[in-house]
Parts: structure tokens; sequence; C-alpha cells
């Protein structure tokens, strides 16, 4: 079996200061690292002949002339708002298996305002939220009670969400807005901001055969003083290091079973309502009620593998006792079992090597 990982590989810090004009300075955010590219390679390497390709204007070529059996794709796109769907559609129009969700899901998971949309569509809550897409339309932030959360419509990553997003007065969040407009080039979304914890939650599998892995719950407490309580892009990059972590991620979550069970639940709500596929990272939090509401839902999640990165879905994995390699490879045989390709070999993950089997099924 030959399987191919697709990927957009960060570039060096040189050459990321030789940006487009005006272009935002988190813009590379998303895409991973050599150390990430070459972990998800090790970690299929069991199950079959691994090529990198990376997902850039020649990848199309490359993957018509390889023909892998299956993708193992990781990629997050360029250009353009739905750029995340870009690897899926080529990959479909070619006739190549891959993992994770379908073009159309990835896009509307990075659409928030779409998402949301769906979302309250299934009953499932989710902030409230106004859409704007030019500077007189911020006004209509006056629908919604401060504090509110200013971020860009269709960013990952906690791009564009920086501590100063969270606004307690409507100067503040004409500012924010108007910023986020000009750098971002897209409408921004003004939400209702939520109290309560937060959380994240990673789902592996495909519907009804989910398996939801051990809550992460984000600590606020942890952050730098008047930081304010958000996952905010100094949160996750600035301010937790690899070199000096701050411990921003508790997993297991210390919360009862009954709120485990009713943020799982709300999770699984949201992985089925937007049909997403094989893995996804979807973000809670709570209100003042204690009732869980969807952030966003990430079917394209991160995968750093070094513990001390604080990646979401790799600590949740650790925390359930899989390995990295485990993670990985689990959910590259929730896509094979989709695609009902059959697939036994050496170091395959199997029914008994599964050491979260135990957590909350959907």
């Amino acid at each position: 079996m030959v399987i191919a990982v697709l990927f957009n590989l960060k570039p060096a810090a040189e050459d990321q200061s030789a940006q487009e004009e005006e272009e935002p300075p988190d813009s590379y955010t998303e895409w991973d690292d050599l150390e990430t590219v070459l972990a998800v390679r090790d970690a299929l390497r069991s199950e079959g002949e691994v090529v990198l390709i990376e997902a850039n204007e020649d990848c199309f070529e490359q993957l018509r002339r390889i023909r892998p059996d299956i993708v193992f794709n990781i990629a997050e796109g360029r250009r353009g708002l739905s750029r995340e769907s870009h690897v899926p559609s080529m990959l479909e129009f070619l006739g190549i298996p891959y993992t994770g969700s379908s073009p159309l899901t990835l896009s509307l998971c990075l659409d928030k305002a779409r998402c949301k949309e769906i979302l309250l569509h299934h009953g499932i809550a989710t902030p409230r939220f106004v859409l704007v897409d030019n500077e007189p339309s911020i006004a209509k932030a006056t629908e919604l009670p401060f504090p509110l959360m200013v971020k860009p419509v269709m960013e990952g990553s906690s791009k564009g969400i920086t501590n100063d997003c969270l606004v307690w007065n409507m100067d503040d969040c004409r500012r924010q807005a108007t910023k986020m407009l000009r750098l971002y080039r897209q409408p921004v979304l003004i939400e209702e901001f939520l109290p309560g914890s937060e959380f994240t939650v990673g789902i592996i599998g495909n519907y009804p055969d989910l398996e939801v892995l051990p809550i992460v719950e984000i600590r606020f407490d942890v952050l730098p003083p008047g930081a304010n309580p958000i996952y905010s892009y100094e949160a996750k990059w600035v301010w937790d290091q690899a070199e000096s972590p701050v411990g921003v991620l508790d997993c297991p979550a210390k919360i009862s079973a009954n709120r485990a069970k009713q943020i799982a639940d709300t999770a699984v709500s949201a992985f089925r309502a937007l049909d997403c596929r094989d893995w996804c990272r979807i973000d809670i939090r709570l209100d003042a009620k204690g009732l869980p509401h969807i952030l966003e839902v990430n079917p394209l999640p991160g995968v750093l593998p070094d513990p001390n990165q604080h990646s979401c879905l790799p600590t949740a994995a650790r925390a359930a006792g899989m390995t990295y390699d485990q993670l990985i490879r689990a959910v590259f045989h929730a896509a094979l079992n989709r695609y009902g390709i059959v697939k036994a070999q050496p170091g395959a993950l199997r029914e008994n090597d599964c050491p979260w089997k135990d957590g909350v099924s959907a």
C-alpha cells in the first residue's frame, strides 16, 4: 500500500518575513513544521510505503503520477476562504481515498458563521453572534450584550484571535473589527462572550462508531497577569512555549461525570450535524448557567508531536493511554474502514490496541 501524506510546510522565519504586503503576521500559523510532518510519516510506516507531498501548485501532477492508495491529509491550504477543501477536492477528482472530512464539511467548519447556522438548525447551542463585512455594519454588535468576542470568520489555530479580541464597549469593538476587516480581508464574527470554563473534545471514528477522547480543559489561571480568559493566539503560541510551558491544558478535565457526559454529547451532536469524518476537535465553552455551547468545530485538527507544545488532540490521546503513533494510525484506520479497504499488516492498530476503548462513546 502506498500512503501519501499531504501537508503545508511552514516556511523558514526569514521567508515568513518576506510576506505579501499587508499580509497578517500569523499567516502561516496553521501550517505544520517539519517535525510534525516527519512524525506523521513515521507513524504510518508500519502501514505501507509512505511518500510526502507538499500541497503546493505542483501537487496535482504528483498525485496523478504517483496514484497513492490513500492520502493522509493534514494540508491546510494557502489561498481563499475554501482553502482547506482544495486538497480533498483534488483527491475526489482523481478518485483517491483520503483521511478526514469532505470538502463541504471542511469549508463549512472553516466558515464560523455558516457552521453556527447549521448548529442552530440542529438545536445545538452556540454563542449568539452577528456577522459584519464592512465598517457601517459593525453597528449590528449593539444587538448583543457586552463583553463580546471579535474574530475573523474564516481562520483557524487562533489566527486573529488576540488578547484584545475580548471587548467591553462599542468603541473597542469598532476599533477591533475595523482592524480585522482590513488585515484579514474577510467578514468579522462578533459573538457573545460566555463566562464559563472552556474545553476541547477530540473525537476519532465515524458515526455511529465514535470514540470521544478524554476532555481537555483550558486553564486561564496560568496565563500572565492581565491576560483575558480566552484561548488567544498569545495563549496558544506566545506565552506557552515548549521551552517554558505554562501548563495551559488540563487533561483529563477535573469535572464531574455528568458534566463530562454533557460536554461529550454536545461535541458528538456537532460532529454528526456537520458530517465530520475520521477525526475532529471541537471547542466548547460553558455559559453562565453551566450549559455547553459550541465555539468552533475543527475537522482538520493540529497534531504537534512534542508533548511540551500542548497540541490539544495529542494531549487528549496521551491521557487516554495512546502513543502519538497510535493516534495517527487510529485516524488512518478510521478512513480505511469508512472506504471498506481491508488492511491487515504488522503494526496496524488492532481492536485490542485501543487503550481509550473504555472512554466515552457515542
